[in-house]
């Protein structure tokens, strides 16, 4: 019997976007597609990470924030 590889669940609807999109380009995503998180993708559309609801809520909520910040400018966590 050949074993069948599943993806988890929790990802398999969860919208991919790459990481020149702005902060705001992905809160509306997210609130469109109704989802915490979107995976993160480089220009060759490898995924590079997961960006969360809180911490672009947070990023938006900061004083130095303009609606120009673009995902791959985000400060580590």
């Amino acid at each position: 019997m050949t074993p069948v590889l599943t993806q988890h669940s929790s990802m398999t609807h969860v919208p991919r976007i790459s990481d020149d999109m702005t902060v705001e380009v992905a809160l509306s995503l997210m609130a469109g597609a109704q989802v915490d998180h979107l995976v993160l993708c480089d220009g060759d559309d490898q995924s590079t990470g997961l960006v969360t609801l809180a911490r672009l809520t947070l990023q938006r909520n900061a004083s130095t924030y303009t609606d120009q910040v673009r995902l791959r400018d985000l400060p580590e966590r």
